[in-house]
């Protein structure tokens, strides 16, 4: 049929009586049986035949398209260019005539077809802001990409002022904001339409948000609408299969399904290395589900080795891969991503297994309608904070898997070679620089002013962002030179140079997770304040596990005076090093044996819930109402997690909410 349809269009393109409406329903035709290749032939002939045709410019467009989907970039750019030639003003074609660039490796020959694209839209009407909206988040890609954090800054904001209902660009614009430790990020600012901090706020990434705020609420809140974006409708569900498949499931290993895009040389993948070696095969059968970036690496290749099935489904189609985790009859299918890049909540969300765990890749809530649990600890979550979680928590020893068997460098330089002075208090912040808020950069500095001959040691950024913090310090009264950034090198070389610190300052509220474990592998003591939400307690919760509980600061004066007291006698802080080293192999934090089987028994749990008719159901009442709350306070000049009477502030709030709106009651603080 196809060969028939594409003679008779040949036979009509010679005789001069094919115009663009059939080129266009043949070629889709053609498309529909799959024959590309025959579409193109179509496309190039008759553009060769009718090169005075009006509308050729489209045509010329449609044909790069096909062309450029199909890997032909150098023809899709010479496509382009003509369509280009044809109609100098078709801004659609510069746009793509940029993206075929890029990908071709050509980024500033890219940037530089998307600027003229912005110079020539003098007019802002619908379709010019429609194409000046789209070329502007394409250069801020770019930027982005290139750590040009400023420029992409900058351009997010103009694209911004044309239109401040753009989620995705809000999340990168605060991404930005905060990668250059410019405070406070959600600042308002002006445009066509005035961008209020409201607007930045609505629309936070849930991982900006926990380094922003405390707000434990806030995170649940923004978490749920976060999903709810992220996922939409889905087309399939296999909710209403798994009961019957329950009652035929014969007696076997419990099979643990893994999804996640971070199984390779990625914090998570370091950390969970060992799990999976440790994994009893005769208790539970791993199914692990890649879903990211290559993963063969040390740390990929040795997962992979060390589980029974690896299934890379990066490329499936969210409901191909959801029908392939249903047919592996995935009893507990355990969540690695959360609200990280490369996650897959559309294939979570249609419910491909009877159990769905939130662990370790996202430090919180996913607030999803599909995740009944969440794996913590008694201190990461205490009972009386598991109101901000929309699962059940199921609660192991430790939360965090280490790896015992990581590799570290054999040589630790000296402190002259690592540019540090050889006699001076070294405090070292090994967390990235995004993780930094005004709150924790004030407790910093000031306890730099109180200790004589001390420096803080943080790690290399780029030559912008280590220009910012040092006049960040400078507005403290403090030094700039009292600023040392590490230059970046391999993970067991860096771990090797830890101990030339002598006491780890966390941030807050978003602490050390991998660093802190790292920390104190390495024997070196680190000092948290923690908060209320997940993310502020983590850092607790290692400490804790690694016999340290004494340096867990609840109060933002004592952090300030306990590091300020430990860094005027350092002899306290050498006690605290030869404890961690002691205590190393013995400890719970780096016992993987026995977080393995805590885990392995959590899985059991949950399935005895499950056949029990117990399996828990998400709470996710009043979102809404507990997101406006949020959005109302002062979370800037007001550090949350230091108010003591943080859930009063709620429940007045709900109680004014009460007075003019129905307010349905739930299990938090909705009476």
């Amino acid at each position: 049929m196809g060969e028939d349809i594409f003679a008779a269009a040949m036979q009509r393109i010679d005789a001069g009586a094919f115009g663009v409406t059939d080129l266009l329903a043949s070629a889709d035709r053609l498309s529909q049986s799959g024959e590309i290749q025959t579409v193109l032939t179509l496309y190039k002939t008759w553009l060769e035949r009718n090169p005075e045709d009006p509308l050729r410019h489209l045509m010329y467009f449609n044909y790069s398209t096909i062309l450029s989907n199909n890997g032909a970039l150098a023809e899709a750019r010479e496509a382009l260019e003509k369509a280009l030639a044809a109609d100098p003003g078709y801004f659609p074609a510069r746009i793509n005539l940029g993206s075929v660039l890029e990908r071709m490796g050509g980024k500033i020959e890219a940037i530089n077809e998307w600027f003229q694209v912005i110079g020539q839209l003098a007019v802002i009407n619908g379709d010019n802001l429609h194409y000046l909206k789209m070329t502007l988040t394409q250069i801020g890609r770019i930027f982005e990409t290139a750590n040009m954090h400023s420029k992409a800054e900058e351009i997010y904001r103009r694209c911004l002022e044309l239109d401040p209902d753009q989620p995705e660009i809000m999340r990168h614009y605060l991404s930005m904001m905060q990668q250059q430790c410019k405070w406070p990020i959600a600042r308002p600012f002006g445009g066509i339409n005035p961008v209020t901090r409201k607007d930045c706020l609505k629309n936070i990434d849930p991982l900006t948000l926990g380094i922003y705020s405390d707000d434990p609420l806030y995170h649940l809140t923004n978490s749920y609408f976060y999903n709810r974006g992220a996922v939409g409708q889905v087309a399939t569900s296999f909710a209403d299969r798994h009961a019957e498949r329950l009652k035929k499931r014969p007696e076997r290993r419990l099979r643990i399904g893994y999804i996640s895009s971070d199984l390779r040389q990625h914090a998570v993948g370091y950390l969970t290395a060992e799990l999976f070696e440790e994994h009893d095969r005769a208790a539970v059968d791993v199914f692990i589900y890649h879903s990211g970036p290559s993963a063969d690496d040390p740390i990929g290749r040795r997962i992979r080795q060390a589980v029974e099935h690896w299934t890379d489904i990066t490329k499936m189609p969210d409901e191909t891969a959801a029908k392939l985790i249903f047919a592996d009859e995935i009893d507990i299918l355990v969540d690695l991503n959360g609200h990280t890049s490369g996650q897959r909540a559309k294939v979570l969300a249609m419910r491909p297994a009877p159990i769905i765990v939130n662990w370790l890749g996202y430090p919180g809530s996913v607030a999803s309608p599909v995740h009944h649990y969440i794996i913590a600890d008694e201190f990461i979550i205490p009972k009386e904070f598991e109101k901000f979680y929309s699962e059940k928590v199921a609660r192991i020893p430790c939360y965090q898997p280490n790896d015992r068997k990581r590799t570290v460098g054999t040589t630790c330089p000296s402190r002259e070679e690592a540019g540090l002075p050889a006699d001076a208090m070294v405090y070292c912040a090994f967390n990235g620089q995004h993780k930094i808020t005004p709150h924790t950069w004030k407790r910093w500095m000031s306890i730099l002013s109180q200790v004589e001959n001390s420096v803080l040691w943080m790690l290399d950024s780029t030559q912008e962002i280590c220009d910012q913090i040092r006049s960040n310090a400078e507005q403290h009264g403090v030094s700039a030179s009292r600023l040392i950034f590490a230059n970046r090198i391999s993970n067991p070389d860096h771990l090797a140079r830890y101990p030339l610190a002598d006491l780890f300052l966390d941030t807050s509220p978003y602490g050390a997770h991998t660093t802190a474990s790292d920390a104190m592998w390495m024997g070196v003591p680190i000092i948290t304040l923690a908060g209320r939400s997940f993310a502020s307690r983590v850092c607790g919760s290692i400490m804790k596990s690694a016999g340290l509980a004494d340096l867990i600061c609840t109060r933002s004066e004592q952090y300030v005076e306990t590091a300020v007291e430990l860094g005027r006698h350092r002899d306290k802080l050498l006690a605290y090093r030869q404890q961690l080293r002691a205590s190393r192999d013995a400890c719970v934090l780096f016992d993987t044996t026995l977080l393995a089987r805590s885990v392995e028994e959590a899985y059991r749990q949950m399935w005895a819930d499950l056949q029990s008719g117990k399996l828990p159901q998400p709470d996710l009442a009043n979102m809404e109402v507990y997101r406006d709350i949020a959005l109302e306070l002062d979370n800037d000049d007001v550090e949350i997690s230091m108010v003591e009477d943080y859930e009063a502030i709620y429940r007045r709030k709900l109680a004014e909410r009460a007075n003019y709106s129905y307010v349905a009651k739930d299990g938090r603080l909705a009476p």
